[in-house]
């Protein structure tokens, strides 16, 4: 899978500059993928709901609407997996565009979530992180 979605990645910034966006669609729904990204969520949809309105697709192992970590309310876009790949295709073709709780949603294949760089250790971040010398030199 993480070769498909290498593949995936590399084909969509080839086919970004040329404008051909539906034509990776095409491809990704081949290289198996049964997870949808779902963006444009009313801030009133949850897990429940977007659950439901994806089922008529076929088996939904998962629907998951993201929620801001600080207020605890909708980001407005979640996921939904699938049991089979034909599934999500169904409910991709069928769904994006269409209203789902007073807004119109988009759905696509989720892409794998790509590595952060940096953190807290180790990447000359903010400080230049830890030398273990005090600011005149002197160890503590």
């Amino acid at each position: 899978m993480a070769l498909y979605n290498k593949f995936g990645s590399i084909l969509k910034q080839s086919l970004s500059a040329n404008g051909q966006g539906s034509m990776l669609n095409s491809i990704r729904s081949m290289a198996s993928s049964t997870k949808l990204f779902i963006g444009g969520l009313s801030y009133g949809t949850d897990d429940h709901s977007l659950k439901d309105a994806f089922s008529s697709y076929g088996e939904v192992v998962e629907a998951r609407v993201i929620l801001d970590r600080d207020t605890g309310r909708s980001r407005g876009f979640g996921f939904v997996d699938f049991s089979s790949d034909e599934s999500a295709s169904s409910a991709l073709q069928a769904m994006d565009g269409q209203e789902l709780q007073g807004r119109n949603i988009r759905v696509s294949y989720a892409n794998e979530r790509q590595p952060r760089s940096g953190g807290a250790f180790g990447s000359g971040g903010f400080g230049g992180g830890y030398s273990g010398r005090a600011a005149g030199g002197e160890s503590f």
